[in-house]
């Protein structure tokens, strides 16, 4: 007797659970979209070049999932096949980029043709989100992007050298909105983190720009 009303107990609190993993970082979310809506601080001047300029690059569906996928070749050949990328702010300490990578499944990845660490341009990286922010330092590690302020810290570690951006702006588009790639200017050295909003859903991206120091 005891047991038959356990059992349904028992799924009805997981159930609840499930759901408010679910529910709470999409409203979460959108507060904070709102939020830097209101601020005027989630826009970024109109950029000139079109998605359709963007060459070499398109989005492609793996798994039912839209990635950017880019054939971009580099003049010169990387020197290295991987930088370090560290945010403070969000305990992300020493995370393996792969530079001139298509392949999201097992590192974060730095878009092929983007530009390096220190060049002018933009170095456009990309990494999953999670539902679960207790597991995104292991599973996915841009789960807490939206966390970022204007002024936070983003440092690379490329070869010898150690490159520091300041996150100055963000952004929420579309999966196919190619735009994102480019730089805001031909002139500044900036660098993009990319990741999956709400967190864990695929239904929109966040880009978090920030321009060296």
């Amino acid at each position: 007797m005891i047991l038959t009303k356990i059992i349904p107990l028992g799924f009805l609190v997981t159930g609840v659970f499930l759901l408010t993993q679910v529910i709470l970082p999409f409203v979460s979310f959108e507060i904070w979209q709102f939020g830097q809506k209101y601020e005027n601080a989630i826009l970024i001047s109109p950029n000139s070049r079109q998605d359709s300029q963007v060459l070499g690059v398109s989005v492609q569906n793996k798994d039912n999932f839209p990635i950017f996928y880019s054939t971009l070749k580099r003049e010169t050949e990387s020197p290295y096949q991987e930088f370090i990328l560290t945010v403070p702010k969000l305990k992300i300490k020493d995370a393996l980029v792969k530079v001139d990578s298509n392949d999201l499944s097992k590192s974060l990845t730095h878009l092929p043709g983007s530009a390096l660490p220190g060049e002018k341009g933009n170095v456009f990286i990309s990494g999953h989100s999670a539902l679960n922010r207790s597991l995104s330092l292991k599973v996915a590690l841009f789960a807490s992007l939206s966390d970022l302020k204007k002024g936070d810290e983003i440092i690379v570690d490329a070869a010898s050298a150690k490159f520091k951006y300041q996150v100055v702006n963000f952004r929420v588009v579309d999966p196919t909105d190619l735009s994102v790639i480019n730089p805001p200017d031909d002139q500044g050295r900036y660098i993009s983190l990319m990741t999956c909003v709400p967190p864990g859903l695929n239904f929109k991206r966040l880009i978090v720009l920030g321009k060296m120091m």
